[in-house]
Order: C-alpha cells, then sequence, then structure tokens
C-alpha cells in the first residue's frame, strides 16, 4: 500500500445517465443515498438478477467497463475476486460514491493534444513515443508524445455519479449481491506450499496495545477528495541517539518527533517539507525515511518522496541535516541524491532503510500502468520496479552518490550499475533480519495474490512474467532467466494489499522468535510466518489491527509496532500470546470464507 488508497469500482461507462434516463425530480429525492445503503446493507439480494443488471448494456452496461475473469481487458478495474477483495459495505460504497475512493492504477488521466483537443481516459500503456489512452466507451486512443501540450491528473473517477437512480432498492441489492459472489476458487491457483488455501488463527490473538497517546491524525486524511490534502501517517521510526524517541511521518511531508514518557506523551514538529513533497493525487507524497548509519554524529537523514517537475510526477531520494540537539531539522536545504520519472502516478514503492552492510537500498515499483505492459520489471536499463542499493557517503563522477563495487550489475553493459534485484511490482515495505541479515520484501499484487520473498544480490522475482507462483505473462519472458519465487503468498480472501514487516528479534525465549510479522492494509490481517531455505514451514494469522496497516517499526529492543493508517501506532503484546498455539483448520477455513 503502495501508502497505500483502497481500491473502488471505477471507469464505468460515462454515458450511463443517458442510457438509463433520468428519474422524476420527486422520486428521485425519495431515493437516497442512504435508502439505498441501508436496503443493500440490510437485504440479502437475488445474485442471478444482479449478474443480469451487471451484463445488460441497456441498464447497467457495468460489463463495458469491467472484466470478471482477471484479464484486466477494459477501462475499468477487474472484479475478478471483488467479493474476496472488498466487504460488502466498501462495495456498496463504490458504487454509489466512485470518486470517495478511486482503484489504485484507474486514475483519470486528461491530455490537452496540441491541436486544442482534450481527451481522459485510464492510461493502458506509456513509454517515449506515446501515451495509450481507453476511454469509457472501451476504445483505445494512441496519442504522441509530440502531439502533447499537457497531461494532468484527475480526482474525480470516469464513473459517473447517481448510477443507482436507474435502479428500484431491490434491483440495487441484487447487484452488490453479484459483486459479493465474485470470489477467486482455489482451482484457478496452482497448489503451492508457499500458499495454502487455509491460514489458521492463532487460539489466542495477539493483543494490540495503543502506544502513543497523542493523537497523530488529521481531518480529511483519509477520504482523498479535491482540495485535500493527503496526511495519513506511513511511517514510525525510533531515533538514533534520543532515548524513548520516535518519529511519525505523514503523506503531507510533515514529519513528527514523539516522545514516549513516563507521565505523559510528547509530540513536536521535527520538519515540515509540504513545499517540497507533491502528494496532491494518488498513492504519492513522502514515502519513506532513513537515519543514516552516523546519525547521532553525522545528523544525516534520508527521504523519499514525489515531485512534479516538467509536468511529471517523479520519485526521488534527497538528503537532510538535523539540528545539533537532534530533535529538529536543521533548515538547510535538502540535497537531492536520486531521481526518477513515473509513467503513471501509481507504484512508486515506498521504503527506503540502510542494510547491515552501510549501504542505502531503495524499493522502486514499476510505476504502472496496471500489469507493467512495459516491462519495467523485467528491464535492467530502468530504475522502475527495481531493488537500488547506493552509497550515500561517496560520489562517483556524475553522480551525487557511488556504486558499491559488488553491486551484480555495476559492470554489465546495458544495466543500471544501481540495481541490487529487480523484477518487482510494488514494493511498499521492505526490513533486514537483524540476526541473519536477510531482505524482507513485501511486494504488492496485481490481480490473484500478494507476497513475500526473501531477496538477495542479482536476484529475479519475476514481475511480470510471474505473480507469486503463479505464470502471469509470457511477453517480457526472457530464455535461459531464473524468475526466483516468493516465500510465501496469499489470496484474495485473505486480503489484497501486503504490508512488510520485521521479523521479531526481542525476547529470545518468545515462541515468536524469528517469525516474519507481516500485514494486510485492506483486511487488516497481521500475519507470522517461519521458514527454512526461503521455503515456507508455518503460516498464522496472529492478529487483527483496528486500522487499515500502512506500515511496521520496531525499536532497539526488537519490539514490533503496527502504524495504522488513520493515525494511531500499537505495540505488539507478544509475550501474551503462543505462535504454536492455533485453532483447528476447519474453523479458520470457515471464517476465511465469510
Amino acid at each position: 500500500m503502495n501508502l497505500k488508497v483502497i481500491s473502488s469500482l471505477t471507469a464505468c461507462l460515462a454515458s450511463i445517465i443517458s442510457i438509463i434516463g433520468a428519474e422524476p425530480a420527486a422520486q428521485s429525492s425519495v431515493r437516497t443515498l442512504r435508502e439505498y445503503r441501508d436496503s443493500a446493507m440490510g437485504h440479502d439480494g437475488n445474485a442471478a438478477r444482479g449478474r443480469e443488471l451487471f451484463n445488460n448494456e441497456q441498464r447497467a452496461a457495468c460489463v463495458r467497463c469491467h472484466s470478471v475473469d482477471g484479464s484486466s481487458s477494459k477501462a475499468g478495474p477487474d472484479l475478478f475476486a471483488a467479493g474476496d477483495k472488498f466487504p460488502r459495505s466498501e462495495l456498496i460504497r463504490a458504487v454509489l460514491e466512485p470518486s470517495a475512493s478511486i482503484a489504485v492504477g484507474y486514475g483519470t488521466t486528461i491530455v490537452e493534444t496540441k491541436s486544442g483537443e482534450e481527451l481522459q481516459g485510464i492510461v493502458k500503456e506509456s513509454s517515449a513515443e506515446a501515451i495509450d489512452l481507453v476511454g469509457v466507451d472501451g476504445k483505445h486512443v494512441r496519442i504522441p508524445i509530440s502531439n502533447i501540450k499537457a497531461q494532468r491528473g484527475s480526482t474525480t473517477s470516469l464513473m459517473p455519479e447517481g448510477l443507482q437512480a436507474g435502479f428500484t432498492r431491490e434491483e440495487f441489492t441484487d447487484l452488490i449481491e453479484y459483486l459479493v459472489t465474485l470470489k477467486q476458487p482455489d482451482s484457478t491457483l496452482t497448489s503451492n506450499r508457499g500458499m495454502p488455501s487455509v491460514i489458521p488463527e492463532l487460539t489466542h490473538p495477539v493483543p494490540l496495545q495503543p502506544f502513543f497517546s497523542e493523537d497523530l491524525s488529521f481531518p480529511h486524511a483519509f477520504v482523498k477528495k479535491p482540495g485535500d490534502v493527503r496526511t495519513g501517517l506511513v511511517g514510525f521510526f525510533q531515533v538514533p541517539g534520543l532515548s524513548n524517541s520516535f518519529v511519525g511521518v505523514h503523506q503531507s511531508g510533515k514529519i513528527w518527533l514523539l516522545k514516549k514518557q513516563s507521565t505523559n506523551d510528547l509530540k513536536t514538529l521535527f520538519a515540515d517539507l509540504s513545499k517540497e513533497v507533491f502528494s496532491e493525487r494518488g498513492p504519492n507524497g513522502l514515502l519513506g525515511l532513513a537515519f543514516h548509519p552516523k546519525f547521532s554524529q553525522n545528523h544525516k537523514y534520508y527521504l523519499k518522496h514525489q515531485v512534479f517537475e516538467d509536468d511529471k510526477i517523479a520519485t526521488t531520494v534527497v538528503e537532510r541535516i538535523a539540528s545539533p540537539d537532534l530533535r529538529t531539522d536543521s533548515g538547510q536545504p535538502s540535497r537531492r541524491l536520486w531521481k526518477v520519472v513515473s509513467t503513471t502516478q501509481d507504484h512508486s514503492g515506498g521504503c527506503i532503510a540502510f542494510g547491515p552492510d552501510g549501504y542505502l537500498y531503495i524499493g522502486m515499483g514499476d510505476t504502472g500502468p496496471q500489469q507493467d505492459p512495459q516491462g519495467h520489471g523485467q528491464d535492467l536499463t530502468t530504475h522502475l520496479g527495481k531493488m537500488l542499493r547506493i552509497d550515500v557517503d561517496h560520489a562517483d563522477q556524475g553522480l551525487a552518490y557511488a556504486i558499491p563495487n559488488d553491486n551484480p550489475f555495476r559492470a554489465r553493459a546495458g544495466a543500471r550499475p544501481e540495481i541490487w534485484a529487480y523484477g518487482f511490482r510494488e514494493p511498499w515495505r521492505f526490513s533486514f533480519d537483524a540476526v541473519t541479515g536477510d531482505l524482507w520484501v513485501g511486494d504488492v499484487g496485481q490481480d490473484r495474490v500478494e507476497e513475500v520473498s526473501i531477496v538477495r544480490r542479482g536476484e529475479n522475482q519475476g514481475w511480470n512474467v510471474y505473480e507469486g507462483f503463479e505464470p502471469f505473462s509470457n511477453k517480457y519472458r526472457s530464455e535461459g532467466s531464473v524468475y526466483v519465487p516468493p516465500v510465501f503468498a496469499y489470496r484474495r480472501k485473505f486480503g489484497n494489499s501486503v504490508t512488510g514487516g520485521y521479523v521479531y528479534r526481542g525476547d529470545k525465549n518468545s515462541s515468536f522468535y524469528g517469525v516474519y510479522i507481516f500485514g494486510d492494509y485492506t483486511s487488516h490481517r497481521i500475519f507470522g510466518i517461519k521458514q527454512k531455505d526461503r521455503t515456507l514451514q508455518v503460516v498464522r494469522q496472529i492478529a487483527t489491527s483496528p486500522q487499515g496497516i500502512a506500515s511496521f517499526a520496531t525499536d532497539h529492543k526488537g519490539e514490533i509496532y503496527v502504524v495504522g493508517y488513520e493515525g494511531m501506532v500499537y505495540h505488539l503484546e507478544l509475550n501474551s500470546a503462543d505462535f504454536d498455539a492455533s485453532q483447528p483448520a476447519a474453523s479458520a477455513t470457515e471464517r476465511a470464507s465469510r
């Protein structure tokens, strides 16, 4: 999550209102959103009738914009497994309020040509030569880059408001019932030890204890509407050199110093970089922070965030200096180290972190469009879809950093020397095991699974040839290439936006010692896994978060914290549960299928 926005059903036929006709004003005023919502929430519909409405091109006409077979072949999001991905309430809201929360990768793009024509649609492909837009009529329009005067994004969905006005409440409930039934059959996925159909729950789930009394949330932080500023909490880090001190990072560009005290908690502004950070649309903004290993001595820290330059969104990594007492930013200008231009506004990765080797690692997503049609994940000539590794303490000629001598592609012609590993879609959060040094990555999936990997030097993680353990596309398959499978992947019924976490290295006597703990932003589930030689041994659902899981954090003792997107930070009370005590598989299966 990507920081990650909850997906919705978007990009339906814009001319739908003219197809279904306008209701008399008096009747329309009676059918309020609340009435439709209450009807669909309070009653079971007829899924068969809902399917007929979905496919009826003279009524709902949803089929013109949405595929349901996992092909993502139309303008709107593919609704394969929509009933697994989202609870009933969110499906209802997606239809009633299509612009409230637009699916990642399906934001409206508006292109103005030099001849004065204005076109809008969803970006399906984008290259140095042309942009391919698909509109609400399902037709593709290829626009040469040389003919583009301006290009911008929009916070308004192509799907029109008022779709429900063409239905009775009973018909609307039937349509929702059909969407609820769109679930992912296990038979569509290869049976693999790393992708079990059942994830048992602990007999006694791990309690989540609120860690800070200070409220870290802000108004309009979580529903992105025109004019709103995205300020959701996306990061939480312990400050080296300051006992019991942490920083909270917000997408808007604000960084807060949080002091944990015995009597009260203290929250002060560490830095406000909102004028430098682009966070106006999509999952953009301030995404990552890393303290230099010698922060206490050199006061250096590093940020990963978006900028908007030359009418394009780009991702940058900058170096900043803290004040002598380490309690605020020094106010000195940022020093830009690295920049890469995005193809679309999505999939920019999220995390940066220093490894045990002292080098800075940068997780970069493919930046879209959906399905990575340009094959960025497999293309060694670009930084997109990669794990990068740089030396911030030295500089090579023409660079603001140096390339480590043992980077795997340093000497390969036609490859970017910063690349450490490749074949990623959206590596939102990653971390290093404090004991083994293993690099764990949670990579957000496309249509069917989320995956967790242990990544090593020079490896190809497979995207977009593979999604998890499954073949995805042969377009960029290369003869002789080795595609490394993940340690673990999970189906849509368990969640659809993985948030990478940490290997627990706190209490050595704990049953959780050595367990990799991570979660899912959308389903709020928290998982723990054990592995041997990158093969899954055990997986458990250990807890459920009260809020969407934007990130995890750890302190100097190895304790693990959950960062809620709505602004709360929780401590995982692992000493109150037993990783080896789980409920019978049958009851876990029953709950997962609800």
